[in-house]
């Protein structure tokens, strides 16, 4: 598919289903967030690759963090948590890890790490791959960052679901650019 092309008709797919990405795209859509713009180039990200029982140990994680915030929990939500990671064969956690720089602040690290996951998102598309980005209360989550070793200096900014998408893919809507893009200064 032509760059342009991908990049302009690119949609998130949510509803996937095996099989996961092969090896030799999980090297495309890696070595595509690599190439993200990146203020003195320091490569302020780290994925985690869950799949498999992967899945369900990160399910329990969901699980055990919704019951720290609601002990009380009903059996039906507890398994709604367990299953949330099974959306998808493979989980991408994506991770920026913060460094002390005199010129890069933490925000351009983080905007770094999700210019990476974006590329991730638009390789999956440009490739066939049915991909989506989730975020939510769980990715800030004591219990989630800690079952999945998130380190002080580090933060989740996302679940990256990638496999095949099992649905139509919805047409995307028209957005007149000129909503969003004005001269400056103004005519």
């Amino acid at each position: 598919m032509d760059a342009i092309e991908a990049l302009t008709n690119r949609v998130s797919c949510g509803k996937l289903t095996g099989p996961a990405p092969d090896s030799q795209q999980r090297d495309s859509l890696y070595r595509a967030a690599l190439r993200a713009a990146d203020h003195g180039n320091l490569q302020p990200w780290r994925f985690l690759e869950v799949e498999g029982q992967g899945l369900d140990a990160l399910g329990a994680l969901y699980e055990a963090a919704a019951l720290q915030d609601n002990p009380g929990l009903p059996d039906a939500q507890r398994e709604r948590y367990r299953a949330m990671p099974g959306r998808a064969p493979l989980v991408l956690v994506a991770i920026v890890r913060y460094s002390d720089h005199p010129k890069v602040p933490r925000w351009e690290q983080l905007v770094a790490t999700g210019a990476a996951v974006q590329n991730i998102v638009n390789a999956s598309f440009a490739l066939g791959i049915g991909a989506y980005w989730r975020t939510g209360a769980l990715t800030d989550h004591a219990v989630v960052r800690a079952g999945l070793g998130i380190q002080e200096n580090e933060s989740i900014i996302g679940f990256v679901y990638l496999g095949t998408c099992d649905a139509p893919m919805k047409p995307v809507p028209a957005a007149p650019t000129a909503e969003f893009f004005q001269a400056w200064p103004a005519k």
